[in-house]
């Protein structure tokens, strides 16, 4: 708790007009600020709630505010001759520098019972009155260079309030007045805000129940209208609730809406305004406009999509609101983790570097489709459920740099749609915006929808769909190895698939699979993060675009292994394969960068003795694949030079397969040896045993399983 002197917020110098102050809020007002060093006026006619009579409660003010060593003056003026009431200020005090306009009365009565004579002097008092004090210090004000400006709103303005139409039109007005002066009042260092109390007064007594109004004391508000006047608050044009020992901001929202035709010609009609009345009416998905220049744009953006064709059958619109948490979800979801902390970046809203998994961007082209009629309106002629739909391939291009949170507002459209004969391929393009309408990202997604083909329609895709790219005809330059989890399913969907094919045992077998099997994209996540690691250093910013098919299913739990090839242009072809039934399940894949990074520890590091070692070791696997395989281990060597780790090679022979680089997924058995050390094991200068019992063989993991290395290591013949 800070102390009442610490840091204390001040008004010395600053004079303080504050209309109504005879007591309520507006005494508090008064005290508060004279308390702090601030020149009060105290202004009040005097008379009773309902605005009649007169009294002498500002001088009652003025003595409180005196007697606690501040300095005040009296004003007995009506709020609508505000122009005197400045006046009082200025031979008072010579300037103004804040105003609150507090002053208010009521006369309620139902809307059939409401004079000509009670509508006006409610709006004399509150919005008029209102407008002529401030218009009255505005002069001052803007030749000062300074100024903070109140406006006394109130729920009844917000919500409405039965008997208090009058009272209600003003309160709402008023919030309407504020908005304007805040703007006018920018260049000038003149803010303007709105409080919207609910307080204990002669105003409020008898209407506010007596066990809240016993709690809603004036001065708990009091110190949220100091702070809003005080020199340090940034804030115009803010609506804030206050109550009881409690604020709020209060501000109007736009429901995203629904277009009511579908192109720029067209006409709306009363039928189609119904039958998407739920669209118009849906707050689901909110979003608050600063401006009216703001609300324009956005009218202007929707004409102008609507000359594009964007709004027809075949196109749809929808937001997708993201934060850190979604893009940690899909990180894991993906096989990020913390035991490499390169992944850190991925999975730590607080790194340095922290970003998305580029992949994560699928997901708001995905979502809108999948929540769509848009591949039922491409194929009329065929009906289908989900078992009868198959992701063929997927494409995703990142353009601006991307963010880890906020909104996109993605547009979906049919591209294209293909007769294969067994079924049809429909394939979605979704390009996803900001807030402030740069495109960030462009997925393309092809769905097979089996048992939809012979309908006469033509067979190849239009230019602008991303065509695949073949796998290079040699050995890949890199392949790593990932074991997948058996929940990697379960917790990926929570991205957003939530397709009971990959969690529902029954479902899955009526699609024909024993078990749940693992989302394409998931696949296809894991692959592009593996690539990314390999070439891009784990850094998101360098990816361009990805394409992939997708030709088998995953199991979850199986192990995948990614092949990849360097191409020319920044471009990664790649393939992934499940490593138990050597089934290729991502095909014609690759990964186009704005740069490649090759790590230090693959093929483009300084040349080591071992290097041919393991050349060697390559080729004793390939000459005998089966011998290689009873050996059924993945082991890790880490090899060093001068104390530090430069190299590492995985021997995985449960695949029969070499690589260079970290391994990917579990190993067996690391290894950790100098590469003068393991030359002189593999010439037999010196026995495992004896390396490992002085120190120059660190062994992790089952160390049983180094000892059937022996066969692979005699390389002497090689060498």
């Amino acid at each position: 708790m800070v102390s009442a002197n610490a840091n204390q917020l001040r008004y010395d110098g600053r004079v303080v007009v504050i209309t109504g102050a005879g007591a309520g809020l507006g005494r508090e007002y008064a005290l508060l600020f004279g308390s702090r060093g601030a020149k009060v006026v105290v202004n009040d006619l005097g008379g009773n709630f309902h605005g009649q009579g007169k009294s002498n409660a500002a001088d009652n003010v003025v003595q409180e505010v005196r007697a606690a060593g501040g300095t005040a003056v009296p004003d007995y003026n009506s709020v609508v001759d505000g122009d005197k009431i400045i006046q009082t200020a200025m031979e008072a005090f010579g300037r103004v520098d804040v105003l609150v306009n507090n002053a208010g009365i009521l006369r309620d009565k139902s809307l059939a019972r409401i004079s000509d004579e009670d509508w006006n002097l409610i709006h004399d008092v509150h919005l008029k009155g209102s407008f002529l004090t401030t218009r009255a210090a505005w002069a001052i004000m803007k030749k000062q260079n300074y100024g903070r400006i109140i406006m006394t709103s109130s729920n009844s303005g917000i919500y409405g309030n039965f008997g208090q139409a009058n009272y209600s039109a003003a309160k709402l007005g008023l919030i309407g007045l504020a908005n304007t002066v805040a703007i006018e009042g920018a260049k000038n260092n003149i803010k303007c805000n709105v409080i919207v109390p609910t307080a204990a007064s002669r105003m409020t007594e008898g209407i506010i129940p007596e066990i809240l109004f016993n709690e809603l004391k004036p001065k708990l508000i009091a110190p949220v209208v100091a702070y809003l006047c005080h020199e340090s608050c940034e804030d115009t044009g803010a609506i804030i609730e206050s109550a009881a020992g409690w604020a709020t901001k209060v501000h109007f929202v736009r429901g995203k809406g629904s277009i009511l035709r579908t192109s720029i010609d067209e006409n709306v009609t009363p039928e189609y305004v119904k039958s998407v009345w739920d669209k118009v009416t849906d707050m689901s998905d909110t979003k608050h406009l600063n401006t009216i220049t703001d609300a324009s744009l956005a009218l202007a953006d929707v004409l102008e999509k609507l000359r594009e064709g964007k709004f027809g059958e075949n196109s749809v619109t929808e937001s997708f609101k993201f934060n850190f948490k979604d893009v940690i979800l899909y990180a894991l979801g993906v096989g990020a983790t913390v035991t490499d902390e390169n992944d850190l970046r991925f999975l730590y809203e607080n790194h340095p570097d922290f970003s998305a998994i580029p992949t994560f961007f699928i997901l708001p082209g995905l979502l809108s489709v999948m929540g769509s009629n848009l591949t039922a309106t491409a194929i009329p002629h065929a009906s289908f459920d989900l078992t009868n739909i198959l992701h063929g391939e997927q494409y995703i291009e990142l353009f601006d740099s991307v963010p880890t949170d906020g909104i996109l507002t993605t547009t979906s459209t049919v591209i294209d749609v293909l007769d294969k004969k067994s079924g049809a391929l429909v394939i979605t393009q979704s390009d996803s915006y900001d807030v402030n309408g740069t495109l960030i990202a462009r997925s393309q997604s092809s769905t097979f929808v089996v048992g939809a083909g012979n309908f006469n329609g033509k067979s190849k895709a239009s230019p602008e769909v991303k065509p695949l790219v073949p796998n290079p005809k040699r050995s890949p330059d890199t392949s790593v190895q990932i074991k997948t989890s058996r929940d990697q399913a379960a917790l990926y969907r929570l991205s957003g698939d939530l397709n009971p094919l990959h969690i529902d045992p029954g479902f899955s077998t009526i699609a024909g699979y024993k078990i749940p099997i693992l989302h394409g994209l998931c696949t296809m996540g894991i692959s592009v993060k593996a690539v990314l690691k390999n070439f891009g250093a784990d850094d998101s910013s360098l990816f361009r675009a990805a394409k992939v098919r997708f030709s088998k299913p995953v199991l979850p739990g199986q192990t995948l292994r990614v092949d990849m090839w360097k191409e020319p242009n920044n471009r990664i072809c790649f393939r992934t394969v499940v490593v138990e039934t050597n089934t290729e399940v991502l095909s014609g894949a690759y990964v186009d960068f704005k740069k490649i990074v090759v790590k230090p520890n693959m093929t483009a590091g300084k040349d080591l003795q071992s290097d041919a070692i393991f050349a060697a070791i390559k080729e004793r696997i390939a000459e005998d694949e089966a011998k290689a395989k009873s050996i059924n281990a993945v082991f890790h060597y880490k090899i060093t030079d001068a104390g530090k780790v430069v190299k590492e090679w995985v021997i995985d022979l449960k695949s029969a397969k070499l690589y260079e680089g970290p391994v990917q997924g579990k190993a067996d058995t690391t290894l950790t040896i100098s590469d003068a050390d393991f030359v002189d094991l593999a010439l037999g200068k010196i026995q495992p045993q004896a390396a490992f019992m002085k120190g120059k063989l660190k062994i992790t993991g089952n160390i049983m399983l180094a000892q059937k290395l022996s066969s692979i290591m005699k390389t002497e013949a090689k060498l």
